[in-house]
């Protein structure tokens, strides 16, 4: 009879709300685990290297912790024309950054990083998504940041609310990407790591 294996432990390397949501979505058990790490670009870095820096970066802070387990690892930007916008954190500066956003076009930069810590073996990728912004006026704006108050997010913006409503059309292969954690890469990861999903 074959030795019984079992499955090595997951844990998400985030105290984010939104990248719980979106990993419960495929069913599996998890554990979250806060990384603790300095989340300052280097000079010269560009958003693209920034967030597979980072996703790593989480990844290995969290799994120095968790032996023989899965750990992923994410970190977004918001940018436009190249400048990165951080999370406005309060209304003047998310009606700011929307301001900025209308009729213009807002890249997120998604990075991962699955980290098998009985191995080392890190998977990374990053996975770009571009928002079209409609063209809209300040009190559009003021109402939606009123309503939603998008203060913790990049871009100033809940796509799963109705921050939908800001948008002309969403371009990317993964919306999930938008949210925070690329699910399509994920299960891709998972799979290469002997996790089936579904």
């Amino acid at each position: 009879m074959p030795p019984i294996v079992t499955p090595p432990k997951i844990v998400l390397g985030s105290t984010s709300p939104f990248r719980r949501e979106l990993l419960a979505r495929l069913a599996i058990a998890f554990d979250c685990d806060k990384p603790e790490v300095d989340e300052t670009a280097m000079p010269g870095e560009v958003p693209e290297q920034l967030v597979t820096r980072l996703a790593e970066a989480k990844a290995r802070a969290v799994g120095g912790r968790h032996p023989q387990a899965l750990v992923i690892g994410s970190d977004q930007v918001a940018c436009i024309d190249g400048e990165i916008l951080g999370k406005p954190g309060g209304r003047a500066a998310a009606i700011d950054q929307l301001m900025r956003a209308s009729g213009n076009i807002v890249t997120f930069h998604t990075g991962l990083c699955l980290l098998n810590t009985a191995t080392g073996r890190a998977q990374v990728c990053r996975e770009p998504f571009r928002v079209h912004f409609r063209q809209l006026d300040e009190g559009q704006i003021s109402r939606y940041v009123d309503r939603e108050q998008p203060f913790n997010c990049a871009g100033s913006f809940k796509s799963e609310g109705l921050g939908i409503s800001l948008f002309e059309r969403l371009e990317g292969d993964d919306p999930n990407a938008l949210i925070g954690l690329p699910l399509i890469q994920l299960i891709r990861m998972l799979d290469r790591e002997g996790i089936a999903i579904p």
